[in-house]
Order: C-alpha cells, then sequence, then structure tokens
C-alpha cells in the first residue's frame, strides 16, 4: 500500500483516516517500535510505505523504512527517526487513510461508512437513521435515531436482513418488541 507519490499528503485529518492500531514498545536498540495493528486482517498492511502518526492532534505522515507483521503485532522503522525519537512515539495512535479501506460487499461494512444511512425493519418499518456506532461496550450498536429519541439496536448478522450502499438503507429484522422498548 503506497501513500508516497508526488503528491504525497504529510498531514491528514483524522476524519479521513481509519485507526490502524498503537505503538506499544521499543523492540530494538536501533529504534525499533512494536504497534499493535486493531484490524482484521493484519497481514493486509504489511506492504505500507507509510503511516500517520498522531502527534499532537495532527496525523503526521512517518515514512516506513521497514515493517515485519506477526499476527496482530508489527515491528515498524521509521525513516530517518533515531533511537530518541522512536521513543517518543510510544504510546502513539496510528492511522490511515480511509481511502486504503479494501470495499466490502453485503452485509459486511465498515461502522464510519452507515453513518447516516436510513434503517427499516421489516416489521416495523422505517426507524430513522444511524446517528452512530457506539463501539465501546462489548457489543457494538447501532444508534439511530428516531423522530428526535435514541434507538440502540445491536449489531447482530441475524438482525441484518441487508444493506443497500446505493440507496444508503439498512434493513433489519429486530426482535418483537426491541424497538417499542425506546418509545414507549
Amino acid at each position: 500500500m503506497q501513500l508516497q507519490n508526488q503528491d504525497t499528503i504529510y498531514y491528514m485529518e483524522k476524519t479521513d483516516c481509519f485507526y490502524l492500531g498503537k505503538i506499544t514498545k521499543s523492540f530494538s536498540f536501533k529504534g525499533e517500535l512494536v504497534a499493535f495493528f486493531d484490524v482484521d486482517e493484519p497481514l493486509e498492511y504489511s506492504e505500507l510505505d507509510g503511516m500517520y502518526i498522531q502527534i499532537n492532534n495532527r496525523l503526521v505522515l512517518y515514512v516506513i523504512e521497514s515493517i515485519r507483521i506477526n499476527n496482530h503485532k508489527a515491528f515498524v522503522k521509521f525513516a530517518d527517526t533515531t533511537v530518541e525519537d522512536s521513543e517518543r512515539l510510544i504510546g502513539k495512535e496510528l492511522y490511515l487513510p480511509l481511502t486504503l479501506l479494501p470495499p466490502l460487499e453485503g452485509k459486511k461494512f465498515y461502522y464510519h461508512e452507515v453513518v447516516g444511512f436510513n434503517v427499516e425493519d421489516e416489521v416495523f418499518g422505517s426507524i430513522g437513521s444511524v446517528r452512530e456506532v457506539i463501539d465501546n461496550s462489548p457489543q457494538a450498536l447501532f444508534s439511530i435515531d428516531h423522530c428526535g429519541k435514541e434507538v440502540l439496536v445491536p449489531i447482530i448478522d441475524d438482525f441484518i436482513v441487508s444493506i443497500d450502499r446505493e440507496q444508503k438503507l439498512i434493513t433489519l429484522h429486530c426482535p418483537e418488541g426491541l424497538i417499542n422498548l425506546y418509545l414507549d
């Protein structure tokens, strides 16, 4: 995955990127670092030539000199960084541009992708639109705006009937009473 070309962007906005992972510790006396990649398929990122690191609320491009991936751990050496520079990167978050995400099909989706999609239930009808996806609990949830009221629906494969990206529509089959629980 190439980030560098004649139109290289050295700073990115977080809204234009996805979270890749976090630098966890140093690895060698040569400035190598260990990063945890919080992605489904870490090996897809083994050919990166750069990544964005959040520094002082800015995403700054760092060029990769070498990278090796073992499960969800990446051993990374950034170009033109000293051991001291590398040490300062420990604990920093890593990001990549959204354009590098592989497209998903069918009922698979990226959480950021469905914000704003309309949601309807096969029985209830139109519920509203996705405000956000809540992913800070054991079960990810759709937060759906229904006429100013929040309806929370667990993101469970069995509940999702279809996702129409062209129409920006998610069709669900929720358990009886789930939606009314929030509206009564």
